[in-house]
């Protein structure tokens, strides 16, 4: 009789171990950890991120951000990791699927659920941390807000080089907290805003503590208020820091807008007729200057794939774009798409054109669309769906930053989802950049909430860095925004037309460009320091439990 492998009776089968640490048996416990936290929790977490949605433009309710971070707070009260690995990402969807929902506009569902599902698992992580750190330390929501830092540090950095749309900044060009991005940068302003938010959710449970008969101490109710209202003095305090505009010279910038045949993924499809839409509308506004009813710019500003055929390999092009710099009589910054010399790869570049030298110094693109200007792991990516396919070629990525000479003007450029990324916008400001502009091209998404998101991102860049920024966009918004962060003109979607405003040439530096990365570090880096504080907490906590009566535990307590 051969020797049996069966364990004692009841015993797990061989192997079993490694089929309970499986990621099946990982969601039941998920599971289990989220019926146990009930069902006010995950509605409260759902709620919160809907309300942190709430506060992204076009909405302009900057209070909301406040309000669905204090949601989140609420819900992971008392939690462990598990279970706020799971509320986050509750938090997560609520939040991430209305706000991405541009991303369906003419490809379909797929592509919005998978991303809106990637940064909600991101978000899970985040909400893992806050509950232990929120559970088990004093001043917790200073921790929380360094954990909501650290995770979205993570979110701007991963997969694919990130994605940091959601960022909690972007949700206040409106409110009082503004300012606090001349003062801390983009990152700060995403602290305080959040900061407030766990402060409010601090207050509450206090309430709840003391109804149900616990004790509570004045000086933690104290606290948790005076950490409310710090975020609104820091508001105030940042005002002051501020860049003023009249104390620099100012000149005249015209911002071109020329519209495409079309919405959609096939705005491209007749590509010349775009750039002839751009030479009309700057033939246009040189007509208006030899009239007197527009001022003459000192340069024009052409948005992204504003010619989507390469000028220097066709003479066409490069043709109507010579005839619009002459009319004019000043440089234009072209954006183009540039073939690369090898098959199906390019590059998506802002070229200095001058009206008589032709085209100059260029830009090119650094960080190329995942999905949208390249397809990573494409064979992999098929598998789920056909639509990878739709892209066929890729961009290839600048190697250096966007500061050019346009016309005598230091204009620092950054092309579409670019606004988003901290370090692309503080490089071109730390590289002399007297005015930002954003090329972007937003007919992919037809009518929906993307460019004013984006718009919003530019505003909160404008106060950060001191700076006026200037949108220029194929089919819109395109706008020009005042240094301290309000729109001072626009042009609607899928509008023909051009802006000439008078953009003042600031040279000076925030606290917010000095302090912005500095900021995100030390705060990414205090999250495992909380994490390291909780275990500490929680291992005395266990030895004074555990420790016998007359043991050395006890009797340092007792002293």
């Amino acid at each position: 009789m051969g020797a049996s492998s069966a364990g004692p009776p009841g015993s797990a089968p061989a192997g079993s171990g490694a089929r309970r640490r499986g990621p099946g048996t990982l969601l039941v416990r998920w599971g289990r950890a989220l019926r146990g936290s009930g069902g006010l929790r995950i509605l409260a977490a759902l709620a919160g991120g809907l309300a942190l949605y709430a506060s992204f433009a076009p909405s302009t309710q900057w209070w909301a951000a406040i309000a669905g971070t204090a949601l989140l707070g609420l819900a992971l009260a008392g939690t462990n990791w598990r279970s706020g690995y799971g509320l986050g990402f509750l938090f997560g969807l609520g939040f991430y699927l209305p706000l991405l929902t541009w991303s369906n506009t003419y490809v379909g569902d797929l592509p919005w659920i998978a991303l809106a599902t990637a940064e909600a698992l991101l978000v899970g992580c985040t909400a893992a941390l806050v509950a232990v750190v929120s559970r088990r330390l004093p001043v917790w929501p200073v921790f929380a807000a360094a954990a909501w830092v650290a995770g979205e540090a993570l979110q701007a950095r991963f997969p694919f080089g990130g994605f940091p749309w959601g960022k909690v900044a972007f949700s206040q060009p409106d409110g009082p907290l503004l300012p606090v991005a001349a003062l801390l940068g983009s990152t700060g302003l995403t602290f305080v805003t959040v900061l407030a938010g766990f402060a409010v959710a601090a207050l509450l449970r206090l309430g709840r503590d003391r109804r149900r008969g616990r004790s509570v101490r004045r000086g933690t109710v104290l606290v948790a208020l005076g950490l409310v209202v710090l975020p609104f003095l820091l508001g105030v305090v940042g005002r002051a820091a501020e860049v003023d505009p009249a104390a620099y010279p100012s000149t005249v910038i015209a911002v071109i807008q020329g519209n495409v045949p079309e919405p959609g993924l096939e705005f491209n499809a007749r590509r010349r007729a775009v750039t002839d839409m751009h030479v009309q509308e700057t033939e246009r506004l040189a007509a208006a200057v030899r009239a007197g009813t527009a001022p003459k710019p000192q340069l024009v500003i052409w948005p992204e794939n504003a010619s989507d055929i390469d000028p220097y390999r066709n003479a066409d092009a490069a043709a109507e774009i010579s005839a619009a710099a002459r009319d004019i009589g000043v440089p234009i910054l072209v954006g183009a798409v540039v073939e690369s010399g090898q098959p199906g790869l390019s590059y998506n570049r802002g070229i200095v054109w001058d009206p008589v030298t032709g085209p100059g110094d260029y830009y090119d693109k650094q960080h190329p669309v995942p999905f949208g200007e390249y397809m990573p792991y494409r064979s992999f990516f098929r598998i789920f769906s056909d639509q990878v396919d739709l892209l066929r070629g890729a961009f290839l990525p600048g190697d250096r930053a966007g500061n050019l000479d346009v016309g005598g003007v230091a204009v620092g450029d950054v092309i579409c989802f670019e606004v988003a990324y901290d370090n692309l916008v503080t490089d071109v400001v730390n590289g002399g950049a007297q005015v930002l502009v954003v090329q972007t091209n937003n007919a992919t998404f037809g009518w929906s909430d993307e460019t004013y998101q984006q718009q919003a991102m530019s505003r909160v860049r404008a106060v950060e860095h001191g700076r006026e920024v200037l949108i220029a966009a194929t089919s819109g918004v395109s706008a020009a925004i005042r240094p301290d962060g309000s729109v001072e003109s626009s042009i609607p979607l899928f509008t023909a037309g051009y802006l000439t405003p008078q953009v003042p040439l600031i040279t000076a530096t925030t606290f917010g460009t000095v302090l912005g990365t500095p900021v995100e570090w030390g705060l990414t880096a205090l999250a495992p320091v909380a994490l390291l504080i909780a275990w500490v907490v929680v291992r005395r906590r266990r030895s004074f439990v555990t420790a016998p009566v007359g043991s050395p535990a006890e009797e340092s307590t007792e002293k």
